[in-house]
């Protein structure tokens, strides 16, 4: 199944060894570019949470640059405006942009997300487990 992945399912890989990473594998998924900078902005609040050393967290982050495609903010631009309109939370624009992109669905666990918008298919970790 095609996904756009929320970067909080990213944390959460990092986080715990948990169904989340088994997920990562299984489908193909798709982030917006700037989820770098979202790493590398908490790049250190996150090794110190994980407990990992600098070289295990590089080695994460290598197996998630190679598991998702980024796709540049410029080919999803042309769907923001629409994403705004079902978006329940302004920064969640961009996951949603990419999903009508794509015309996927978005793996998220905010409820939100998933109870205040019908434009998106919203799946959580557990349902996406309970899928396998």
């Amino acid at each position: 199944m095609d996904l756009v992945i929320d970067s909080n399912i990213l944390f959460a890989a990092l986080l715990k060894d948990s169904g989340t990473s088994d997920i990562l594998f299984k489908h193909k998924l798709y982030a917006p570019e700037f989820i770098f900078e979202e790493f590398k902005k908490y790049k250190e609040y996150l090794k110190e949470k994980t407990h990992r050393s600098e070289e295990e967290f590089n080695e994460l982050f290598d197996i998630f640059e190679r598991t998702l495609i980024f796709i540049p903010k410029e080919e999803i631009d042309a769907f923001i405006e629409k994403a705004e309109k079902i978006s329940p939370d302004p920064k969640d624009v961009p996951y949603f942009a990419l999903a009508l992109k794509l015309r996927c669905s978005l793996w998220s666990n905010d409820k939100a997300l998933k109870e205040k918008q019908d434009a998106v298919q919203v799946y959580s970790t557990q349902e996406l487990i309970n899928m396998n």
